[in-house]
């Protein structure tokens, strides 16, 4: 009766069987998984929420690229952070995860492909599917620095691949594009005629120093400039939303930057107006007060940086403590990845964690890691928890490997 698109099985895996036992008995547990900013304890500004009471939301004005006050309010907010975007360029979603529909919508028929970074975040598998679409992965290489593997890259490409996404920085690796992986997309992209994908959620959260120019759809062109059609013939799409840039995920805000060459960016924004206008999903209130929440919200994001950082350098020192174990390296976004001693599987361990310490941590092979044995932590959580977390953690990591 149903589509293959959906699971034909409902059964929760081994990890979350057991967390669900421990919560029925009301246990307390360090969920170091947690990356809803509304549940860490950050500070946010009396009256942030103010502004969704306009009452010009009364009045249903529907305008399938989003209002022009909301469009206008992202380009402000991107200029103010060193790139010029036209509003006329930006389509607004229910979301980032409405917003890659969108374009897998736009740019895939049913069987087509796109190309999807591996490790990276499981959501991307079922979107693609959802959509009736393949994602085909391409590998990132640790070499101390995470990079993308162009031959492998490259081999992954068939008659069906319609777009390639890149996330950056990727989720879980924290890793940003670098100069190498810019040209590298850029020539995959030409070459084969792909649409790309940039996915900028994480963009602004740089652990050292500034992040890379934004927006990302443009792979970095020069501060201050237009990004109108400075992608060397590569139509590119830039996501981004109030979840991660300023913490608000229940506000369902984000939004779409076409860029590329100026025909064919103005066919995608045509074509993404039609596919838009069946849905009309971004509701008013939003919409009028994008302007206030993303300025009120710059203080949330400044928070949410400082709350990284300062459990960035904690679990850093943590694990200094620990010869055996490695903490990845990781220029930015909210995660970090843990490499522990392969003395037993992943999910034995983060099993452990959950029955015996009351942690919960993601094991690698969520996120596609190739090897044993990984896990993946939020960088959110209040410190003194997170600090209790990790030691937990990092102790039964040990002791499975004396």
């Amino acid at each position: 009766m149903f589509s293959a698109r959906v699971p034909a099985r409902w059964r929760p895996n081994r990890v979350a069987r057991a967390l669900g036992r421990i919560r029925a008995r009301a246990d307390a547990v360090i969920d170091l998984t947690e990356s809803n900013p509304t549940r860490v304890g950050l500070w946010y500004p009396p009256g942030i929420l103010d502004a969704l009471a306009d009452e010009s939301g009364l009045a249903y004005d529907p305008q399938p690229r989003g209002l022009a006050v909301a469009r206008e309010a992202v380009a402000r907010h991107l200029g103010r952070q060193g790139v010029r975007v036209d509003p006329s360029r930006v389509v607004l979603a229910a979301g980032t995860s409405e917003a890659y529909s969108r374009l897998f919508t736009l740019l895939c028929d049913p069987g087509d492909e796109v190309l999807v970074p591996r490790p990276g975040y499981p959501l991307l598998d079922h979107l693609t599917r959802l959509d009736g679409i393949t994602p085909r992965p391409y590998p990132l290489a640790y070499h101390g620095t995470w990079e993308i593997d162009g031959d492998a890259l490259e081999r992954r490409v068939t008659p069906r691949t319609r777009a390639l996404v890149v996330v950056n920085p990727n989720n879980p690796t924290g890793s940003y594009l670098s100069a190498a992986d810019r040209a590298l997309v850029r020539a995959v992209c030409r070459r084969h005629g792909l649409a790309l994908i940039a996915d900028e959620v994480f963009l602004r959260y740089a652990l050292d120093g500034e992040a890379p120019a934004r927006p990302a759809t443009r792979l970095a062109p020069a501060r201050g400039r237009s990004v109108v059609g400075r992608m060397d013939g590569v139509l590119t799409f830039g996501l981004g939303g109030l979840s991660k840039e300023v913490g608000l995920p229940q506000l369902k805000l984000a939004w779409i930057v076409v860029d590329g060459p100026l025909r064919a960016a103005a066919r995608a924004l045509r074509a993404l107006e039609f596919v838009s206008d069946a849905y009309l999903s971004v509701a008013a209130p939003v919409q009028l007060a994008a302007g206030r929440l993303l300025e009120d919200g710059d203080t949330v994001a400044r928070s949410i940086a400082a709350r990284v950082r300062r459990n960035r350098d904690a679990l850093r020192g943590r694990v200094a403590e620990h010869p055996a174990h490695t903490l990845l390296r990781l220029d930015g976004g909210w995660y970090a990845v843990v490499q522990v001693p392969a003395t037993q599987p992943e999910e034995a361990l983060v099993l452990d964690l959950i029955e015996h310490d009351r942690v919960v941590v993601h094991p690698g092979y969520l996120y596609d890691f190739p090897r044993e044995a990984f896990v993946v932590l939020s960088l959110l959580p209040a410190p003194r928890p997170f600090e209790d977390g990790v030691a937990r953690l990092l102790t039964r990591a040990a002791g499975a490997a004396a």
